[in-house]
């Protein structure tokens, strides 16, 4: 099948690891959107792969198709599920390595008892797909479909183990929202005055990939420093925003100048107050803090505080990253010893 079916199905069954989701999933499930009128997409994986854990798998399902029933389990969430529909005597997820039928019985099982599902078609993009309808035939009484989807892949030739092997060399192959998820967050912190968003756009031009501005900075000058309380939380929603949509540009990493710890730190000494959104955003993760050293003579660009100010950020950041159990690198002396210092450190996480 290489092209839309005619809706003709009632629930049919998409079943993968995604690890990850990628173009060739996708169009298999788009497929059988176009063909059902209820899709539910299942996925496990066991033991599964590093870094591919449910969650966010389930997040990716979730997001790129949120008008499918989607399922990603592992033992304690299938565990958990099950309890909470009081059903007490349930299967444990089948090995990978185990016989193609354990796994067939298995999603029937799921399908049938756990969801509640009477499904009449599984779409796939294997042969192996001729075995799950007569498996789910089998379970329901009648007669289940197999709709086989581009099975020589001509149109996404691609597999989820060449893609784990180089996410970013097959970025092609991912959704932009799905590659986003395997950009690494670089965040630069630091008092006013003190080399950040240079060494922020050096770093980007020298990796080859982009810088997400301090959005609080923009925000300030366009209301002339006249910012309200509830500003603060709108600058930290704006600028994890801004990461988000950049990161889908970006070229494996995304330079973050500053993060929503230094709006949660000017709302404490601005207001005398953090808003509970903003706290909670303050715990944002990177993949690597770098603090920015005032070693630097202070540069009063009528914007800034003065030098007592920007070392009591310094001293705050130190204490708060500690506290926060957030390992960091201090960068210090001049920008070229800085940006080298820096680029060494992030070419690391390749």
């Amino acid at each position: 099948m290489n092209g839309p079916l005619a809706r003709r199905f009632r629930c049919c069954l998409v079943v993968g690891k995604f690890c990850p989701l990628h173009l060739g999933h996708e169009w298999l499930i788009r497929q059988a959107l176009a063909a059902c009128d209820e899709v539910v997409v299942i996925g496990y994986a066991k033991p599964g792969f590093q870094g591919y854990g449910r969650d966010r798998r389930q997040a990716w399902l979730t997001s790129r198709f949120p008008e499918a029933l989607s399922l990603v389990i592992d033992d304690d969430s299938l565990a958990g599920r099950c309890r909470a529909s009081g059903i007490a005597q349930f299967p444990l997820i089948p090995p990978d390595d185990a016989p193609d039928d354990e796994h067939r019985v298995f999603v029937a099982w799921l399908c049938g008892t756990l969801l509640r599902k009477r499904i009449d078609s599984v779409f796939t993009s294997e042969d192996y797909g001729d075995g799950f309808a007569d498996v789910l035939s089998e379970r329901f009484g009648y007669r289940v479909e197999h709709v086989c989807v581009d099975r020589a892949r001509a149109k996404f030739p691609v597999s989820g183990t060449r893609i784990r092997s180089d996410p970013h060399g097959c970025r092609e192959y991912l959704a932009p929202e799905i590659y986003a998820d395997f950009v690494r967050k670089i965040c630069l912190l630091g008092g006013e005055s003190s080399g950040k968003t240079s060494l922020a756009v050096a770093l980007a031009r020298s990796l080859d990939t982009l810088v997400v501005p301090e959005y609080g900075r923009t925000l300030w000058v366009d209301k002339q420093g006249e910012l309200q309380f509830p500003d603060m939380l709108h600058i930290a929603r704006t600028q994890i925003g801004h990461e988000n949509e950049m990161a889908q540009r970006a070229n494996r990493f995304l330079i973050c100048d500053t993060s929503p710890l230094t709006t949660f730190l000017y709302s404490d000494v601005m207001f005398g107050q953090v808003d509970p959104e903003l706290a909670q955003l303050a715990g944002r993760h990177y993949d690597l803090v770098f603090l920015c050293a005032p070693d630097f003579d202070f540069v009063q660009d009528e914007t800034r505080r003065d030098d007592e100010f920007r070392m009591y950020q310094h001293r705050w950041y130190e204490a708060e990253l500690a506290r926060r159990g957030v390992p960091y690198i201090v960068l210090s002396g001049t920008m070229e010893t800085r940006l080298i210092r820096a680029v060494s450190v992030v070419r690391v996480l390749r």
